[in-house]
């Protein structure tokens, strides 16, 4: 062991960029489908967004608390917000440049243009006048500040402004008052639900407007008599970093509301803004939001670059998309029988998006129905807007089953949705919990009590990812099926003990967090230490979201200084920094980002042959260790286990999408090697799974089905 640790931790919200510049990097990638690539940049825009609204949020919170401690890297929050800003300064250049110069020319070749006011004809200048008198004109209404010309920028800071919604697109327009040296500042919020894009008749093609630009186009029937100076898009972004005082908490509902409603006037921490916004109309907006230079970021472009989701998913132009890979599904589970007597004594893994999603929607469809089940048990963290999930829960209660939720009101972003799921569940007999007092319940379970002849039975759904068949078919997780009697027994304890109804007992095959779900980690990272130590053979092999724990991260480097392979796929955040010669260099760190997004934890340990595997919901990061409610699943069926396994050897076999962390924080991608073979391990996966189904069907088709006589009639 060396005598002296280097810094062993890269920053936290530099790497989380450095995950940003992935995806970007797919956006430039010349060989993925156009379409495809516009998406991977809207995505760049809406993790931005997220990344100001609460990182940089708390960051500057702590700033203006004249917080000066540095984190594991040795930075403070003031170093970490300059940092921030140069990386996110070079990464918006980037995402205009590859907006403005590549995609949209591209796109214009292929027939889908954004039209330019000037450059439209007689018949779209009169479509796009009549749409702006019908649509617009009666929505929208201006808010307008009277300011001196000559003290504008300083009146600015102490005129009262009005309240302009977070993330929404504004149109600031400087109007000099007739007669007189002074001028007013006019804001015209644009609106979130106001259509972004408005399509354009066109011979041919998709041919489309943006509203803000339709806007400026007729702007001066907003002031009729008056002359529009000048005007510019702008975009604020607040800080949404608020949350629950649940130690001061009564009513969990009731705070929520108050924290969504905190949000509309919370502080502004960035300001986008068109760059051919003038120098006295950006101080007047800077000095008014009271934003610091460093987090206005001038953009040439369309801001709010999110929004182009929906020019991605236009209908038509398949050849500008990926192939479509449908979910597959489970080839021994015959639709035509009750999900129960297909898992009834068996064990089922599905990996989506591969494997549908269906069976685990089926389960609850079919438990809110079936006469036979008593109870159902589920904990919800996200689901989609129009949920089947949710439809089945509060039928099965409207049937008098017994239905428990657990609603996490906490979850970030969802919080409103999941307050009208919550409500919508208690009206129709549900009986819900609104999580843990001071944690977040993030775990994915679902138990399914069902009467049978030889007693009752409980249908077990343990998952990486949420109860949203929707992201369901993008994100890459794990489904565990199972009526095992231990897991069973387990899984109604965590539950019992989440809703307050028992003590948390130990279990005899989960672990739990925050009750010791770290301690289980290091002591199996620890058992392969001491394997290696006695010449045996030792290997670590994980796939998460995050790794930000300082303790397993330490935990990880001791391994590595004794000799034990250590294979990390880490999609985003990694503060461990691997290939420091001496101290972790048998750590390999891999990050692959590609059309599916991978969100499923799961970690394997040699364990001396016994090859030890989990899913789980939690990922190496504190919140998920000690301020979450988090489970950790055995996979003990050897085909389940086995099949994990090759999916983890799959992506560090990946040469196409994956990148490689290096000892900088930065990251490679891997590339083919000379003379080996191109190999992408989303699409292996995918042909492993459809080619399964093949064999299955062939060999189903193989078995000679006898036809059996019938009673001769009249016998």
């Amino acid at each position: 062991m060396p005598s002296k640790e280097p810094v062993s931790f890269l920053n936290r919200e530099l790497s989380w960029l450095e995950f940003n510049q992935r995806v970007l990097d797919e956006a430039l990638d010349a060989s993925v489908p156009l379409l495809e690539r516009l998406n991977f940049l809207a995505i760049t825009g809406s993790n931005l967004d997220e990344f100001f609204m609460v990182r940089v949020g708390g960051l500057q919170m702590l700033q203006q608390q004249r917080v000066t401690a540095s984190d594991h890297s040795g930075m403070s929050p003031g170093d970490q917000l300059e940092a921030i800003s140069l990386r996110v300064h070079k990464m918006n250049e980037d995402q205009n440049t590859c907006y403005e110069r590549e995609i949209e020319p591209q796109l214009a070749d292929y027939g889908i243009r954004r039209l330019n006011p000037t450059e439209m004809s007689d018949k779209q200048r009169d479509f796009a006048r009549r749409y702006f008198t019908n649509q617009i004109f009666p929505v929208v209404t201006p808010m307008a500040l009277e300011l001196s010309s000559r003290k504008s920028a300083r009146s600015s800071s102490r005129t009262v402004w009005p309240l302009m919604m977070n993330l929404g697109l504004c149109v600031a327009a400087r109007i000099r008052i007739p007669e007189t040296r002074r001028f007013r500042l006019a804001i015209i919020p644009v609106g979130l639900k106001t259509e972004r894009f408005v399509r354009v008749p066109s011979e041919s093609g998709f041919s489309y407007i943006l509203v803000e630009d339709l806007i400026a186009l007729f702007i001066g029937d907003f002031f009729p008599g008056e002359t529009v100076l000048e005007q510019a898009v702008f975009r604020i972004t607040r800080n949404a970093d608020l949350s629950v005082r649940e130690d001061m908490a009564g009513d969990l509902l009731a705070r929520m509301k108050e924290v969504l409603d905190a949000r509309k006037h919370s502080q502004c921490v960035r300001l986008e803004v068109s760059s051919r916004c003038s120098r006295t109309l950006l101080t007047c907006l800077s000095r008014a939001l009271r934003v610091a230079a460093r987090d206005i970021y001038a953009q040439p472009g369309p801001l709010d670059l999110s929004a182009f989701r929906k020019i991605a998913t236009i209908d038509g132009f398949s050849a500008l998309k990926y192939e479509t890979w449908p979910p597959l599904l489970p080839p021994d589970i015959d639709p035509k029988n009750s999900i129960f007597k297909e898992l009834n004594g068996r064990h089922l893994l599905l990996f989506h998006p591969y494997d549908s999603f269906e069976p685990v929607v089926r389960l609850v469809d079919e438990a809110a129905d079936d006469p036979n089940v008593l109870a159902i048990k589920q904990i919800l963290y996200r689901t989609s807007r129009k949920s089947p999930i949710i439809d089945a829960l509060r039928r099965a209660a409207e049937k008098g089953k017994y239905v428990t939720t657990i609603v996490e009101l906490k979850a970030r972003f969802d919080e409103a949705r999941n307050i009208e799921w919550a409500r919508e569940l208690e009206h129709a007999g549900v009986q819900v919990i609104y999580g843990v007092k001071g944690l977040k319940t993030h775990a994915k379970l679902c138990i399914v009590v069902r009467q049978e002849d030889q007693g009752i039975v409980r249908y077990l759904h343990f998952g990486t990812g949420n109860y949203n068949e929707i992201t369901a078919k993008i994100y890459s997780d794990a489904s565990y099926l199972t009526t095992d009697p231990d897991l069973a027994n387990d899984a109604s304890a965590f539950f019992n003990a989440v809703t307050g109804y028992s003590q948390p007992q130990p279990f005899l095959k989960l672990r739990a967090a925050p009750l010791g779900l770290r301690e289980t980690f290091l002591e199996l990272i620890d058992v392969e230490i001491e394997r290696k130590r006695q010449r045996q053979k030792a290997l670590i092999m994980a796939k998460m979201n995050s790794l930000v724990d300082v303790q397993i991260i330490r935990a990880l480097y001791r391994a590595s200084q004794e000799g034990v392979k250590v294979l990390l796929n880490v999609r985003g955040i990694c503060c461990l920094r691997p290939g420091v010669p001496g101290f972790s260099e048998n750590i390999t760190v891999i990050s692959i980002v590609d059309r599916f997004l991978e969100h499923s934890r799961v970690y394997y340990f040699l364990h001396g042959g016994e090859h030890r595997v989990f899913i789980s919901s939690a990922d190496w990061m504190p919140r998920n260790l000690d301020r979450r409610v988090e489970l950790m699943t055995p996979i003990q069926d050897p085909p389940s286990r086995d099949r994990l396994i090759a999916i983890l050897e799959t992506y560090f076999r990946d040469n196409v999408k994956a990148r490689k962390l290096l000892p900088d924080g930065h990251y490679q991608r891997l590339g083919s090697p000379p003379g080996k073979k191109a190999f992408r391990s989303q699409e292996a996966l995918y042909q492993e799974a459809a080619d399964l189904v093949k064999q299955l069907e062939k060999a189903r088709r193989t078995v000679f089905e006898p036809y059996r006589p019938t009673a001769v009639r009249g016998k």
